[in-house]
């Protein structure tokens, strides 16, 4: 994959990477202010979402800011350096979502009502905050609004599928 310098390039980009703690994260940037993604590991391991809307910017030649706030009330800052292979992020889970993961491991799309239901039923505070580096160890670029790329829940061996490219997206 060539460098990524600017929105244009960045957009369409499809991330495998593992915090240092050893969550697996995937992220598609589907288009100017759309993600979809996947859980791999984790507390909230097997979660996937599509279609999450999100603040997205260059903050400077090659390096990337994604926000979004999820319907569980989580928070997410990510701060990509694809040229580098690295990136720095926040989530800002709900105390509920600490304490209850196994409701948010779904495919989120199907369950709005419950991630909105669970939000108001348990305690948002206080927020369970990790700040991770990660290393980026999958890049690839499947285009704008590519619906094949997030379009099934995540399994074991599936990073390795995609990575050996027997999983593919066009």
């Amino acid at each position: 994959m060539n460098e990524i310098n600017t929105l244009e390039e960045f957009l369409g980009s499809h991330f495998i990477y593992t915090y240092a703690n050893g969550w697996k994260y995937e992220i598609y940037i589907k288009n100017n202010d759309t993600i979809d993604y996947r859980i791999h590991t984790g507390m909230v391991g097997g979660r996937w979402v599509r279609d999450q809307k999100v603040d997205l910017v260059c903050l400077t030649k090659g390096v990337f800011k994604v926000c979004w706030t999820e319907p569980t009330g989580t928070d997410v800052s990510l701060d990509f350096i694809p040229n580098e292979n690295k990136l720095h992020g926040v989530i800002f889970f709900p105390k509920w979502v600490h304490e209850h993961p196994e409701i948010t491991v779904r495919y989120q799309n199907d369950f709005i009502d419950l991630m909105e239901e669970s939000r108001l039923k348990y305690e948002t505070y206080p927020k369970y905050v990790v700040p991770e580096f990660g290393e980026i160890f999958f890049k690839s670029n499947e285009g704008l609004d590519n619906q094949k790329v997030v379009s099934i829940a995540p399994y074991d061996g599936m990073i390795d599928d995609m990575i050996s490219g027997k999983l593919k997206f066009n």
